[in-house]
């Protein structure tokens, strides 16, 4: 099954802009912006969303929930229903606590490990999403509220990381898109030794 729609999950709005919560928001708009991509607002979907025609007749959508983090499923389910898409052709990017700062993983089964966008996701639109997650591990201090560290920003040395490992963020993306979920996971799980 191919995939037919990304979803970045991340919080609407200015102060939230720069926030380790919104790193899926980061990646998706630079993918956008590689490809060429509009982002048009939409009140019927709650989202900004980008139309991608990949290949001919072959389309594909993102689109960033504007409904917040905890009800991010709702925007995303309410676009799958309308294209008539299964949850396994959908990939929700976003930023995880357990992996390492600048490392991805790629999965499709697992709980939403304490991220509200992710429950969100699970209560809307169901099991068997792709999950394309971006790591911003560990948290320091660990003593840190998790709402707290998550909607901090990234300190000047985390941030140049995320610079640098941008691209290989949207390389990994469109790996996911155009090779697979299985070509993905043996290529971007493995722990990178750089």
């Amino acid at each position: 099954m191919s995939i037919s729609l990304v979803a970045g999950l991340g919080n609407p709005g200015r102060e939230y802009e720069k926030t380790r919560h919104n790193l899926g928001w980061v990646v998706l708009d630079a993918l956008a912006v590689k490809h060429g991509l509009v982002w048009k607002q939409s009140a019927r979907f709650e989202a900004e969303i980008a139309r991608w025609d990949f290949a001919p007749g072959r389309t594909r959508w993102l689109a960033k929930p504007l409904t917040f983090m905890n009800e991010s499923g709702r925007a995303v389910a309410g676009l799958a229903r309308f294209h008539q898409l299964e949850p396994a052709s959908v990939v929700a990017v976003y930023d995880d606590l357990t992996i390492d700062l600048g490392l991805v993983k790629v999965t499709i089964t697992g709980s939403a490990g304490g991220h509200n966008g992710v429950a969100s996701l699970l209560e809307h639109l169901g099991r068997g999403f792709i999950r394309y997650r971006l790591g911003i591990g560990p948290k320091q201090p660990a003593q840190m509220e998790l709402s707290d560290f998550v909607l901090g920003k990234f300190s000047t040395e985390q941030q140049e990381l995320l610079n640098q490992k941008l691209e290989n963020h949207v390389s990994g993306l469109e790996l996911l898109l155009t090779r697979g979920v299985e070509a993905a996971m043996n290529q971007l799980n493995r722990r990178e030794t750089s």
